[in-house]
């Protein structure tokens, strides 16, 4: 059975805080332990460059995360831990996927959408400040994550888009050269992962200067704790846990022995200056073990740097011959090469009949609309709609689904008839063609 291949990226710009190890590092390393799942987690050295213009600090970084992910029981031997820069078909594939990737595209992405705006709000011009970094970074991205055809990507819900950039991106590439090089990548969106509050109420986050950095020492753990900002209620006084940030974080921690007995102790009046003595006590007590490693791994960072060496050569085991048949596709190739089935295979797929959406009005007064393959089979047959607007907008929907089987679940189930089925992955098959030569026809135009 194949694995199911998940990659995370980590950006080397800040050091990691009690958030982050709650969010991201605790239960991405539970996940690396199924047996089932094949996992990629990289230092993105080169994603750092597009915000951090200070080389001590990106080098310190990376050495502060790899050093975090190793001290809190990351196994190199059964994931693939490397640096980003040190796989050199990253920065190629970036090149390919350049060539096919519509401007328009990134025009629409977040980040640069977002600067963009904020000029035109100061009255500067339109891309003042703004590098081709910030513009290609969701390329760069894609190609992260395309270059091991992961299947799956933890992200936060404002990273969605660059998932959905990464397949536009390979569809449009498998669409040109015609075979399906590159996997579809599904975003991930934890719902269940806890968000921690910081010190001062607020998300705990650099940008807000509220984090609790991840190593500190005991004693300045408890300095640190004491100055969790809280309510002016006194000893005795019941204390509401589920608005409290110091609950917040102590549950994140807590079995839900512990996070039962502080909830009545909130409700018996506890103390504030107590409940952060328990809060103390029980994140020292899971980190100060992980504390010790990762002492002993930051004072030794050559020793990093053999694993991420040796992350890098297991992982260019897989890139250098995927690129290699990714040079063979576009046409960078030795001379005394020809062409070979790759080639015939192109040409007839490109000649091969595209489905094709159908809209039409029946006698009932009813507008619908169907799916029919190249050959003129229907693949999907929709239910009667009192609008032409209603049925155009479900079958515009549909394509710009295309093979995304997550999405498509939901709108199949509008479309269809009551008691009407669909052959789903036959649809998927025939919607992502579609969607494909959309794109085409679009980047054309551009």
């Amino acid at each position: 059975m194949q694995k199911k291949r998940v990659l995370t990226g980590i950006t080397t710009t800040g050091t990691p805080h009690l958030g982050n190890y709650v969010g991201a590092i605790r239960p991405a390393i539970a996940a690396s332990r199924r047996a089932d799942v094949e996992s990629f987690y990289f230092l993105a050295d080169y994603h750092a460059l597009v915000k951090c213009d200070d080389p001590a600090r990106v080098q310190q970084s990376t050495l502060e995360i790899a050093a975090s992910w190793l001290a809190c029981g990351l196994d190199p031997d059964r994931v693939f831990f490397y640096r980003q820069s040190d796989i050199p078909e990253i920065p190629e594939l970036t090149w390919l996927l350049t060539c096919v990737t519509a401007k328009g595209l990134l025009n629409r992405a977040h980040a640069y959408k977002a600067a963009v705006d904020q000029n035109t709000a100061s009255n500067e011009d339109a891309d003042a400040g703004i590098t081709a970094g910030l513009y290609m970074y969701p390329v760069l991205m894609s190609a992260d994550i395309l270059l091991f055809n992961a299947h799956s990507v933890p992200v936060g819900r404002d990273q969605v888009q660059h998932i959905e950039i990464a397949r536009d991106i390979a569809q449009r590439f498998n669409h040109i050269y015609a075979a399906d090089y590159f996997t579809l990548p599904e975003a991930s969106i934890e719902e269940n992962v806890a968000t921690l509050p910081g010190t001062d109420g607020r998300k705990m986050s650099k940008s807000y200067n509220n984090t609790i950095p991840l190593w500190l020492s005991a004693n300045d753990l408890k300095k640190a704790i004491l100055g969790i900002v809280t309510d002016s209620r006194a000893p005795g006084e019941p204390k509401d846990p589920d608005t409290s940030n110091l609950f917040a974080i102590y549950q994140a921690f807590a079995s839900a022995d512990e996070t039962t007995a502080m909830r009545r102790a909130f409700a018996d009046g506890i103390a504030w200056g107590e409940a952060k003595q328990k809060l103390f006590e029980r994140i020292d007590a899971e980190l100060a073990p992980q504390r010790a490693r990762y002492d002993a791994l930051i004072a030794r960072p050559a020793d990093i740097e053999e694993q991420l060496h040796a992350g890098a050569q297991k992982a260019r085991e897989r890139s250098r011959a995927f690129i290699e048949r990714l040079r063979w596709a576009v046409g960078v190739r030795r001379l005394t090469d020809r062409g070979s089935s790759v080639d015939a295979k192109k040409s007839a797929d490109t000649t091969a009949a595209l489905p094709q959406m159908k809209s039409y009005r029946e006698a009932d007064g009813k507008f619908y609309f169907k799916l029919e393959s190249g050959d003129g089979a229907t693949l999907l047959q929709s239910r009667g709609f009192g609008s032409p607007k209603d049925a155009g907008r479900l079958a515009a929907a549909l394509v710009d689904a295309g093979d995304n089987a997550a999405a498509l679940g939901a709108l199949l189930v509008d479309a269809l008839p009551a008691d009407a089925s669909a052959n789903v992955a036959t649809v998927a098959a025939a919607l992502g063609r579609l969607k494909a030569d959309k794109l085409a026809r679009e980047q054309a135009r551009q």
